[in-house]
């Protein structure tokens, strides 16, 4: 057995955690599990830490489990938010599930016949069948209305502070999830709770419920909520969540926001975010110190990440997209984009509409840069750059005989135009 607490402390994943943790750690194999909202079919990197701690977890002997939240999902949780969630149907819910799975594999061995090996419930296959009168009986009056009150997700939410109130359905939210510690203590043996330090209150109405109706002593465990060190909000790129899914964040913008890592965070995030040792970790950051021009924390942070969320075929397509902007890449490596992945790469570049027809029949190259696209703001100038030899199409050079046909299209619809190193310009055929 490893010792969980030592490994997630070194990690900075450590936030609060209940006495004599982790001498229940050591003594056996145990169980703990993670919540996670379904109210998407993919997770985003918010989720990461706690799919993190699950694996580490894992590989220090123990069982994970990881909770879909379809009933909880269908309600809200207060805790740190402002207004109720968007309710669910279970058909969706079940969709989202089953993705989620899909995702948490990369990380969590759920196949094997390990006795440790991971395993996904869901609490709406305990929730569904249990009625209000049986839950506020053998769940309710357990829990004082007094315990529910001091908690700090709703005091923030009754505060005079907030404008919503709180309802009912959310005031419950922390019963409910105190039920799933209690059902899976009694159904799995699962004597340990894991989430983010928001979710204390609702991780200690567990524990409390597992004393009073049980007996039995169940333990919590929070980690930090993840921080940028500039203030703004980890997770989130401009065109908002970094999801893990593909379709949703491709592989080069999931690898670019971690490469943009500040040196702050890249030392916080490749401890939490990769399962390199101490030594390597410790190794690199003095490297990363001495060079911080280098990004060499940023580079092996990102592919690492990449890497884990993908594969190794996306990180090098990633690598290779990035260097199209910033590298020497040619016409070959251009076409080897998808649309989705072209899109992010020159996402901000602008950008005008020709008609396809016009670029089949042959579209001379001066017009192309100025009085079709405006890219350059005359014939003539455009006619002195092709002369200076600064002018490429789809990152090869041409001279002013040159005609743009439909062969020149990136996925039948793009054309790459380019002044000198960084001036970029796309050209798109409808």
């Amino acid at each position: 057995m490893k010792n969980f607490i030592e490994e997630v402390t070194w990690r900075g994943m450590l936030h609060d955690v209940m006495p004599g943790t982790e001498e229940h750690l050591l003594e056996q194999m145990r169980v703990a599990y993670v919540g996670i909202d379904p109210t998407a079919d993919s997770l985003h990197i918010g989720h990461l830490v706690g799919v993190m701690m699950l694996k580490h977890f894992q590989l220090s002997g123990h069982k994970p489990l990881a909770l879909v939240g379809g009933a909880t999902g269908m309600i809200g949780d207060p805790s740190g938010k402002s207004n109720e969630r968007n309710l669910l149907d279970e058909a969706t819910l079940r969709h989202n599930q089953y993705a989620i799975k899909g995702q948490l594999s990369r990380f969590l061995d759920f196949t094997s016949d390990a006795p440790n090996a991971a395993e996904l419930v869901n609490n709406y296959d305990w929730m569904k069948e249990f009625t209000f009168l049986d839950f506020i009986r053998d769940v309710g009056k357990h829990i004082t209305v007094n315990y529910m009150m001091a908690k700090d997700s709703v005091k923030k939410r009754l505060s005079s502070e907030s404008a919503e109130g709180m309802s009912f359905t959310e005031f419950t939210y922390q019963l409910v999830q105190g039920y799933d510690f209690l059902h899976l203590f009694k159904a799995k043996n699962c004597t340990l709770q894991m989430g983010g330090s928001d979710q204390w209150g609702n991780i200690t109405t567990g524990t409390e419920l597992v004393r009073r109706k049980e007996s039995g002593k169940a333990y919590a465990l929070t980690c930090p909520l993840i921080t940028k060190a500039d203030g703004t909000k980890f997770g989130k790129s401009e065109g908002g969540n970094i999801w893990l899914d593909a379709a949703r964040t491709s592989p080069y913008k999931f690898y670019q926001y971690w490469l943009n890592t500040s040196d702050l965070d890249a030392e916080k995030y490749i401890k939490i975010f990769t399962f390199l040792s101490k030594e390597e970790i410790e190794t690199l950051t003095e490297e990363h110190r001495k060079e911080p021009h280098l990004r060499i924390l940023q580079k092996r942070l990102a592919e690492e990440i990449t890497i884990m969320v993908h594969s190794k075929e996306d990180l090098d397509n990633a690598i290779k997209a990035s260097n199209i902007l910033f590298g020497n890449s040619t016409s070959e490596d251009l076409r080897q984009l998808d649309e989705k992945t072209f899109l992010d790469v020159f996402d901000g570049v602008p950008q005008a509409e020709i008609a396809k027809a016009e670029i089949a029949s042959g579209l001379g190259i001066v017009d192309a840069l100025a009085g079709k696209s405006g890219f350059l703001s005359s014939n003539g100038e455009a006619r002195r750059a092709l002369k200076e030899n600064s002018i490429a199409v789809n990152k090869e050079k041409v001279g002013e005989d040159y005609s743009i046909s439909d062969t020149d299209l990136i996925n039948g619809q793009f054309v790459l135009l380019q002044r000198g190193k960084k001036n970029y310009f796309v050209i798109r055929a409808i």
